[in-house]
């Protein structure tokens, strides 16, 4: 998958993937506009709230001031003062959006070199042809490379259960956005799948 290369001898590779019923032309201005203070990240706001109440509540429309992105282009993930972000290092428009990044620590960690990580959020837009209709499988694949061992234990026990429910979250507020749909709550489980390398 596009990204894979990109973190080289990875510990963590975790994929999710849904299909939504619009092409990927409909899906491509979402996910282009993602990020803190931009899109945000499509999660229940309930979940912004608990988790990362600093986050304002994610766009619920195509935002045309988000809508660019160039390889080298941040990404915020954060508040200015977390220095937390991902860096653009493959786009194609309509087709994939690869995302890197070694910021995603405390700051004190990193500056006092506690802990490091490197790791990739790859989305890809793969279109689905059948009955004359075209849908979009939306694969999104994270890869990281964390140390010391103390580290990678703790991500695999608490970031593999998070990035789980926070990935479904994603999906469902994307085919609510996609579709323009506010009337089902969840994902049925055959619309949502996962993989844990």
């Amino acid at each position: 998958m596009s990204g894979d290369e990109v973190v080289e001898a990875a510990q963590l590779s975790v994929t999710h993937a849904t299909t939504l019923p619009v092409p990927p032309d409909d899906v491509w201005p979402w996910i282009v506009q993602m990020g803190w203070g931009r899109g945000g990240w499509y999660t229940a706001r309930v979940v912004d709230l608990l988790l990362f109440p600093a986050n304002g509540p994610s766009a619920d429309r195509i935002l045309p001031e988000h809508q660019s992105l160039r390889v080298g282009d941040r990404v915020p993930d954060g508040p200015p003062e977390t220095e937390c972000w991902f860096t653009v290092v493959d786009v194609e428009e309509g087709r994939r959006l690869v995302l890197r990044s070694d910021s995603h620590l405390p700051l004190a960690w990193r500056r006092r070199g506690l802990a490091v990580v490197e790791w990739t959020w790859a989305f890809e837009l793969r279109p689905l042809r059948a009955e004359g209709r075209v849908r979009t499988r939306l694969v999104f694949r994270w890869r990281a490379r964390t140390q010391p061992s103390w580290f990678t234990v703790l991500v695999r026990l608490l970031v593999v259960p998070a990035d789980s429910f926070m990935s479904r979250s994603m999906f469902h507020g994307l085919r609510r956005r996609v579709t323009g749909s506010h009337q089902r709550r969840f994902l049925l489980p055959f619309e949502f799948g996962l993989h844990v390398g």
